[in-house]
């Protein structure tokens, strides 16, 4: 047996790159045309982010909730499953997610937005479309087939990537809601790393944008309602 010092996080992998897009590939080929839909879906809640009350948030919130349990039952469960037994334990989290966007999201009414210049909104906008329009292309420009492309919506990563651009837009950040989605992306991000994907760069880079103007933008309004 190799001392333990030999060993590298590749090592610890319980698949293979080539693995893992091909699981991609026969989800892509099984539920389509559901990406077309979930598409839409992510370009209907980009225009609600610009529209400001209670109403937009609620509904913004409830597609978020069903892209997050549709991942947790139908990727995560049903598929990811089959080639990591963590997938379970994943399944939860996203459940858990989406059941916490209705709660504050749906139910509560705290979702809410304020189009005006401020830089985190701005920056939120542009994150969702980062997670809708670009990271579906990041597969054939790495050299992958386009049936490997992760879309919004149906696939962990930019469902994710989305979430945070659209709390980060939000009028305040909502760090209950936050907190699952930065956990996966820094998660997926380092298995990315060790499979040697240059996506992961990106990912992880956007989650730590995200988290740098969520704490600013507290920081903010704490000041503001300071004496």
């Amino acid at each position: 047996m190799s001392e333990w010092w030999t060993y590298g996080p590749s090592d610890f992998l319980l698949f293979s790159p080539r693995t893992y897009y091909r699981l991609f590939e026969l989800y892509n080929r099984e539920i389509w045309p559901a990406q077309v839909a979930s598409l839409g879906v992510g370009l209907a809640m980009l225009a609600l982010l610009r529209r400001r009350g209670i109403q937009p948030g609620r509904v913004v919130a409830a597609m978020l909730a069903g892209c997050w349990l549709w991942v947790a039952w139908v990727f995560h469960f049903q598929r990811y499953a089959t080639i990591n037994w963590a997938a379970t334990y994943f399944a939860l989290a996203f459940a858990v997610e989406a059941l916490l966007l209705i709660s504050t999201g749906i139910v509560r009414g705290r979702l809410t937005f304020r189009p005006g210049p401020d830089a985190a909104q701005r920056t939120g906008l542009g994150v969702v479309a980062f997670a809708i329009g670009v990271m579906p292309l990041i597969a054939p420009l790495a050299g992958r087939s386009w049936v490997q492309a992760e879309v919004f919506g149906v696939a962990p990563d930019p469902t994710a990537i989305a979430t945070l651009g659209v709390l980060l837009a939000a009028e305040r950040p909502l760090w209950g809601l936050l907190a699952i989605p930065l956990l996966w992306c820094a998660l997926s991000g380092a298995t990315l790393w060790t499979m040697g994907s240059p996506e992961a760069l990106t990912q992880l880079l956007v989650s730590l944008l995200v988290l740098l103007f969520a704490v600013r933008k507290t920081a903010s309004l704490r000041k503001e309602r300071a004496p």
